[in-house]
């Protein structure tokens, strides 16, 4: 049954995506066989062997923050590094596409089968304790749902990559040129809701483009889909970038729209539509030459953290360091285009993920605040906690006679209020 409204007269473009990922695709195949060291670290493999589970500690707090990676374009970064300067322990390896029918491959260019380099990845992070989700579609390239004929079809699929890799986690990447198609948007839809169903436990997020409105008439009409067929993934994802935004007010504004969508479509609280929205950024330059800066991923983090949203992430970890030479040479698959230390914005969506409770409760209650007036200056040998100071993991300071050590990176975070999933660990008095 067609549950499509009519569209506007001149139904609106909508915002370009990622056309740095789109406009290198014609190397993918090149190197994709080259890449497996540097992606992969010290990890090598010669064939496409088999791939061990994910660790059971990881929570789902760590899917929703996980940061977008190309480890077969756009000149990977070492992962291990990555985690190890950053604490991250998940990403979003992106995409698998369409190649010669309802065939899943990566980049719509390397088959799952046979391809070596993601199962070289996917070792190297969980043998130190992450896991990975798996995204689909992305901008540009040919979907599984445009390809696979019925719900049913594009759900064995992507079953198969479920399989061959054992994930515990997916992102269904629905945008330009498919998110167009009524049939693929059903057809991907009703996969993920199969998925679902079939793999109980699994963690699913929807991931589209945003507006100034919140999403466009084609979003809209992907969660009209979603709500007809009764299907709720874990968050539903807007990417307010490439759309005439600049700065994080204009972003925050988007998502205080697109809740309000969420809410009209599913008739949830503004407390639940934010229990199920997600926010996935652009660092640095845009496809459109936006500029999102650390400061702007910092509101958009505190947005986030204040109204319990769902999920916080980027695109892309590969664009997560400062270009050689010209800070700003132009859009680049492989820097951000702004002035930056090497992964300054995965530091954010791990903050994100600290801040989140994992789904275990813990079993000890949070520790009570002090009831120790403050002592007098120089009795704690650490330097005093500064406001306008960033501290990055490691770091020690004193604060009300207290000793703390930061978790991760952190700027204008109070360690008297950062409690039990805050970035400041107490260590006790002075």
């Amino acid at each position: 049954m067609e549950r499509a409204l009519p569209p506007p007269p001149e139904a609106p473009a909508p915002p370009p995506r990622r056309r740095v990922a789109a406009a290198l695709a014609g190397v993918f195949g090149l190197l994709a066989g080259g890449l497996v060291a540097v992606a992969a670290s010290a990890t090598t493999t010669t064939a496409a062997t088999a791939v061990t589970a994910a660790p059971g500690g990881i929570g789902s707090n760590w899917y929703a923050s996980a940061p977008y990676l190309m480890p077969e374009d756009n000149s990977p970064p070492d992962v291990s590094t990555v985690m190890d300067a950053t604490g991250q322990k998940a990403f979003q390896l992106a995409f698998i596409l369409a190649k010669g029918g309802c065939v899943p491959a990566w980049g719509g260019t390397s088959p799952i089968d046979t391809d070596t380099t993601m199962p070289a990845v996917i070792q190297t992070v969980r043998g130190k304790g992450g896991d990975v989700s798996v995204s689909i579609g992305g901008y540009g390239g040919t979907k599984l749902g445009q390809t696979c004929g019925t719900p049913e079809a594009t759900a064995a699929a992507y079953q198969k990559v479920v399989d061959r890799y054992q994930l515990k986690a997916l992102d269904f990447d629905l945008e330009e040129p498919e998110y167009e198609n009524t049939a693929a948007i059903r057809n991907e839809i009703g996969a993920a809701r199969i998925l679902q169903r079939d793999n109980p436990g699994l963690y699913i997020s929807v991931t589209t483009a945003g507006t100034a409105a919140g999403t466009g008439w084609f979003g809209q009409q992907m969660l009209n889909e979603a709500k007809a067929q009764g299907f709720t993934p874990d968050n539903f994802s807007i990417m307010p970038f490439d759309g005439g935004f600049n700065g994080a007010a204009a972003q925050t504004s988007a998502l205080v729209n697109f809740n309000q969508i969420l809410r009209t479509t599913f008739g949830w609280s503004e407390a639940d539509a934010y229990a199920h929205e997600g926010v996935s950024q652009m660092n640095g330059r845009t496809d459109v030459a936006e500029y999102f800066r650390q400061a702007d991923f910092q509101t958009v983090l505190d947005f986030a953290l204040a109204h319990r949203m769902a999920r916080y992430t980027y695109w892309s970890v590969n664009r997560d360091r400062q270009c050689p030479g010209p800070v700003d040479p132009g859009l680049s698959g492989s820097c951000s285009s702004v002035a930056q230390n090497d992964w300054d914005f995965t530091k954010f969506t791990v903050r994100f993920a600290g801040a989140t409770p994992p789904t275990t409760p813990a079993t000890t209650p949070p520790a009570t605040p002090t009831s120790t007036p403050p002592t007098s200056p120089g009795a704690c040998a650490d330097p005093p906690w500064n406001a306008g100071t960033v501290y990055v993991g490691g770091a020690k300071v004193s604060y009300q006679g207290h000793k703390y050590h930061a978790k991760w990176w952190t700027l204008n975070e109070n360690p008297g209020s950062s409690g039990q999933w805050g970035v400041w660990a107490d260590d006790g008095p002075c």
